[in-house]
């Protein structure tokens, strides 16, 4: 019994609709030999309530009909979400090119005209069926590949939130080290936990970055704009970052009058780090340059980052931006960033209304110019209270 059950379900259903008794007949004949599972409707009201009980795997539709039409019946499927997937064959009597271009702006997928031929119907209902059969099994591996994505993301965010406790915890130890023990320790000593701070560091960051790019994608992380002075940000960016700059050269001259944008002013600041971490990483530490701009064009500013390191293939600059796009171009054997500090800027800058992207210089190897802009008046228009300093 179970088998049979399963049989029956793995026929395809068709539903004909057309409102003289004598043509649904006809392709009862046409198709029966088939195997196909046929049912019939006289009307479009009849028809819509046939799909809406079970829907079918393809309708085949006469387009003249009284009181609704096939293009109102097509319409309405296309309509409904759970509906509008089903294939419609338009079957008509009907042949000026406008009845067919109607039709298939309609909703359908193809269009006999009538008298048709045995062999012409059932060919294209079985290509028909056949690309539906298909259209539906990559939709449920789609669906299936979705849920495993969200199971996937679900184990990461967990461990790497698991993660910044103990990794807040070394940070703190290395700091008290360096600050109370500079006498006694030697300057080996001294350097190594500099560079072990410095990774552990970047290692928070990764972490925040991760935590908050999570938050960003499911709508629950809110932004806290307010007015903020572009000029005092970068040079506290500056300022905070000096240690990791080592022998580069970091160039910024603020404009002579404040620049200021309505934004979270936190993640502001973490977007800009994060600039100036992958110019620092694709920089030398003889020779590297580091330059930082900030460019106000009436409504919107651009802050921009330069450097003179490794530069941005242009077929690349796309998808480094890219949440998973780093991780192809590292199976390439071409070197970036893990690649979610700068997904996470992009999250964070179009949340504000704006755009990021980066530019090559005269060839790739000669540096980059990674940019950011954003409304002055920001994506919310409640009044902002005043930013304070960190």
């Amino acid at each position: 019994m179970e088998n049979q059950t399963v049989s029956q379900q793995d026929v395809p259903n068709i539903l004909i609709v057309d409102d003289i008794p004598a043509n649904q007949e006809l392709l009862f004949a046409v198709l029966e030999k088939n195997q196909y599972r046929l049912r019939s409707a006289v009307s479009g009201e009849l028809a819509l309530k046939a799909v809406n009980e079970e829907p079918p795997d393809l309708i085949l539709l006469d387009i003249i009909m009284p009181e609704m039409n096939g293009y109102e019946v097509c319409r309405r499927l296309k309509e409904d979400v759970n509906l509008k997937d089903i294939p419609v064959i338009f079957l008509s009597a009907l042949n000026e090119p406008m009845d067919k271009a109607k039709a298939f702006g309609a909703g359908g997928v193809d269009y006999i005209t009538k008298p048709f031929q045995f062999e012409e119907v059932q060919a294209r209902v079985k290509t028909h069926l056949a690309l539906y059969r298909q259209k539906r099994r990559l939709q449920e591996n789609y669906d299936k590949l979705r849920e495993l994505e969200k199971l996937r993301d679900g184990m990461t965010h967990m461990i790497v939130n698991d993660l910044r406790a103990p990794l807040t915890g070394i940070y703190g130890i290395l700091q008290i080290v360096s600050e109370n023990d500079k006498k006694t320790l030697s300057e080996d000593n001294v350097r190594d936990i500099a560079e072990a701070m410095k990774a552990a560091k970047q290692t928070i960051q990764l972490v925040s970055d991760v935590l908050d790019t999570n938050k960003m994608e499911n709508g629950q992380m809110m932004l806290k704009p307010a007015q903020c002075d572009l000029n005092r940000i970068l040079e506290e960016c500056v300022s905070g970052m000096k240690p990791l700059f080592e022998g580069r050269e970091i160039r910024f001259v603020p404009p002579e009058s404040p620049v200021t944008v309505l934004a979270d002013r936190e993640i502001l600041i973490r977007v800009i780090q994060n600039l100036l971490s992958n110019a620092i990483k694709f920089t030398l530490r003889d020779g590297g340059f580091i330059r930082l701009a900030i460019e106000p064009d009436g409504h919107r500013v651009r802050v921009r980052v330069d450097d003179n390191g490794q530069g941005v293939e242009p077929e690349n600059r796309q998808k480094i931006f890219e949440k998973f796009g780093q991780e192809e171009l590292r199976f390439s054997r071409q070197r970036y960033s893990s690649g979610m500090g700068l997904s996470f800027c992009k999250l964070m800058v179009e949340a504000h209304g704006g755009s990021i992207g980066v530019e090559g210089k005269k060839d790739a190897a000669s540096g980059s110019s990674f940019w950011f802009e954003l409304p002055v008046n920001g994506p919310v228009t409640r009044k902002p209270e005043a930013c304070q300093p960190a």
